[in-house]
């Protein structure tokens, strides 16, 4: 598979929080690094994903926003 993002984090499935219609999916990028995604169930089931799986996650995007209190 060839992608155009270049931001590609590879990691473990730590935990999968199933809702309604979406899932949050959190891999763990290295210890004590974890990414929160959040998708469809249906493209939950469709990849498999399952904790302790591998999985990657594509990042693209043309902005970044970041906040403080």
């Amino acid at each position: 598979m060839k992608i155009s993002a270049r931001n590609t984090l590879t990691g473990t499935i730590k935990a999968i929080e199933e809702g309604v219609v979406n899932n949050e999916v959190t891999i763990e990028l290295a210890p004590n690094v974890e990414l929160t995604a959040v998708v469809t169930k249906a493209s939950c089931e469709r990849l498999g994903l399952t904790v302790g799986g591998n999985a990657c996650a594509i990042i693209k995007a043309s902005s970044v926003m970041v906040g403080v209190e």
